[in-house]
């Protein structure tokens, strides 16, 4: 058996900039891994199309079901609020977000 066996990961609500200013929103288990899949073209029909530039915002749950109902909310958001909830979490330091500023390499 292994020790890790039943250690739950958490998931991550994740929030991309795009080349054209756009906010492309998901969630994932590896939000890094996600964000450079989505750089190769392997994510989203969205940055197909609209190219992602950076990882602006991660937020981790303990849960799926959180991370899902999350996303959906923030996916409800006009570009405006989800500009604040990014500078809001930048300038946070709050114990279930995790800052985070990733550029394209």
């Amino acid at each position: 058996m292994l020790a890790l066996e039943g250690l739950q990961l958490p998931y991550y609500v994740y929030i991309l900039r795009c080349k054209d200013g756009s906010y492309y929103t998901g969630y994932a288990k590896d939000a890094e891994k996600r964000f450079e899949m989505h750089k190769k073209g392997r994510g989203a029909r969205y940055t197909r199309m609209h190219e992602p530039e950076t990882l602006v915002y991660t937020e981790q749950f303990e849960s799926r079901s959180e991370a899902v109902r999350r996303e959906r909310k923030i996916k409800t958001l006009n570009h405006n609020r989800k500009q604040q909830l990014i500078n809001k979490n930048n300038n946070s330091s709050a114990p279930n977000k995790i800052n985070k500023e990733k550029t394209k390499k």
